[in-house]
């Protein structure tokens, strides 16, 4: 029964109330005349310490896409979903020695900046209203709406009334601007990974006891002893789950164009850093880096455990939809339901931190776009500090109005959930990375070239998808790009792995930016460039000494579950 009992409450308020208390004391601490600064606010310009820009990128990254939909990709394809996370491990490391110096070198606060710094406003305008869309129409609206049905999955609460509860904690956050969220985000982490961790552990416990044993480590053995075809990083072309993550390109293809652009040139991801000194900012990515390392265990062994429990004749009716069909993303709620008052608790203040934070985040970077790269811009150029601040917070309260009465009527839990959220934020995602890569280490890429990578990487990843339809892809097929899938009429149609797609059209834009610029150069056209020093990569012992520990340990796991 899904239901929460008295000491589950009250572990959750006391959670909720230890949130609302440091927030609003760091909003005390913190208030001076400063508070007016639009840099300040939306930024916490040179206030974040480092352990705070990690917290907080993780509290930013881990929502209800990665406990309820990533957790549910456990349960149906097993550890490999997890190279998700252990690739932004490395992911991040390249941000930190490449991107943020460029950044903070060319004092970028906001990506459009980037674009109208490097390129023109109209580049940088037509990408900022289209951040907005996405994130608000998308993202946000996902992240709402998947975390109050999880919610609602945990302690029988009205989805309803789930997302309002949700909505007003992240503005009540996100009101005090980035450094009331940069610290809170502290403490939602802490009750994030413990508990996830203790979630993972009584879920493994539980796997053991079907063996007559109890334990974690016992759990994990039988658990690897029972389903050994859920520990395998890499799929051979062979393997059902080969479209999702299709062999090799997780490691040397377009998983690298997934992480790089939503850690590199995210606004959501990459403001955290940007009102940091560079050390500081390098230090919290390495300290985030070493977080990732850890979020598969808190997220992915549930959902297996509960696939074990599930061939071992339990959890049959629990993880059944609505519409009768087994239903993989509801793995960890279920699993939820199965641990003891107050545990219990204490796990749905995890999951509701990671909702929250990941809430607060998003809006803020909302706030921030539309404030500084649209308000200030185009609206009201001569806006005063204090005014921008307004501006920000009423841009807060109105993105999260706008997303709790749209979320319902997205059939969000209907598409896929995490897996949908990364394919269709891949057809974008290709051609923003190309012109951001180009951007930063090509002088000569063009303004035109960039406009090509705007709307052209979209066309192209739509004609990508939709070219099975038209041609035969055999030949694409026999060299392990693409597969064969069966449709809903039981046919066999061959189709382009979304990784894949995204590494095809990625390839595609770099050419004919380069193409474009070369044609531009000729024609005489201006290109802005940027402040770029290869000392600027220069990196710290210690920063040098932590990526080879991160590079050791991802080697080691990637070793022992090929």
């Amino acid at each position: 029964m899904k239901t929460l009992q008295l000491y589950d409450y009250l572990v959750f308020l006391i959670y909720f109330l230890i949130v609302a208390g440091y927030g609003y004391s760091v909003y005390r601490r913190k208030k001076s005349e400063t508070m007016t600064a639009s840099h300040d606010y939306f930024l916490a310009e040179g206030s974040l310490t480092w352990w705070a820009i990690g917290t907080s990128l993780i509290a930013s990254n881990i929502s209800s896409e990665q406990f309820i939909a990533m957790s549910g990709n456990g349960f149906k394809m097993g550890l490999a979903i997890a190279t998700y996370e252990w690739m932004a491990a490395a992911t991040l490391i390249i941000v930190a020695v490449f991107f943020i110096p460029v950044y903070l070198k060319n004092k970028i606060y906001t990506m459009p900046q980037f674009l109208s710094q490097r390129y023109n406003g109209n580049v940088a305008m037509i990408m900022a209203v289209f951040w907005l869309l996405l994130y608000v129409i998308v993202n946000l609206t996902s992240i709402l709406y998947l975390g109050a049905l999880a919610i609602n999955g945990i302690s029988g609460i009205q989805v309803d009334l789930c997302m309002y509860g949700l909505a007003f904690f992240a503005i009540i956050i996100a009101l005090g601007g980035m450094k009331v969220i940069g610290y809170t985000d502290v403490i939602q982490v802490v009750f994030l990974i413990l508990g996830g961790l203790v979630t993972t552990y009584l879920a493994l416990d539980k796997v053991a006891q079907l063996n007559g044993q109890s334990g974690m480590v016992q759990g994990f053995n039988y658990m690897m002893d029972q389903s050994g075809d859920h520990f395998h990083m890499i799929f051979k072309k062979d393997n059902a789950n080969f479209p999702s993550l299709p062999g090799l390109a997780v490691l040397f293809g377009g998983m690298w164009i997934v992480n790089l652009n939503y850690w590199g040139c995210n606004q959501y991801i990459t403001q955290r850093a940007l009102g940091a000194d560079l050390k500081t900012a390098r230090s919290g990515i390495l300290f985030a880096a070493f977080l990732k390392l850890l979020m598969p265990v808190i997220v992915v062994l549930p959902g297996i455990a509960a696939y074990v429990i599930h061939m071992k004749g339990g959890l049959q009716t629990e993880l059944l939809g609505a519409d009768g069909v087994l239903n993989p993303d509801r793995a960890y709620p279920v699993l939820l339901n199965l641990l003891p008052v107050g545990l219990k608790g204490l796990s749905f203040a995890a999951l509701t931190a990671a909702v929250v934070a990941s809430l607060a985040g998003k809006v803020n970077s909302i706030s921030t776009i539309f404030t500084l790269d649209i308000f200030k811009k185009k609206i009201n150029v001569d806006a005063s500090e204090k005014r921008m601040v307004q501006v920000g917070k009423i841009t807060v309260v109105v993105a999260m109005l706008v997303a709790v009465f749209i979320a319902p009527f997205l059939g969000i839990d209907k598409k896929g959930g995490f897996e949908f959220i990364q394919e269709y934020t891949g057809f974008v995602s290709p051609g923003i990375f190309a012109m951001f890569i180009l951007g930063f280490f090509w002088k000569k890429t063009s303004s035109n070239a960039a406009m090509f990578a705007t709307i052209g990487g979209f066309l192209l990843s739509v004609f990508f998808k939709f070219l099975p339809g038209f041609v035969n892809l055999e030949f694409l097929y026999s060299s392990g790009f693409a597969t064969l899938v069966e449709q809903k009429d039981k046919t066999m149609a061959y189709e382009i792995p979304f990784i894949d797609r995204m590494g095809f059209v990625f390839v595609i834009c770099v050419l004919i930016m380069i193409v474009i610029s070369l044609i531009d150069s000729k024609r005489g056209v201006v290109v802005k460039g940027l402040e770029v020093d290869t000392k600027m990569f220069k990196v710290s012992n210690g920063f040098a000494v932590g990526t080879m520990i991160i590079g050791g340990i991802l080697v080691a796991l990637y070793s022992i579950f090929w």
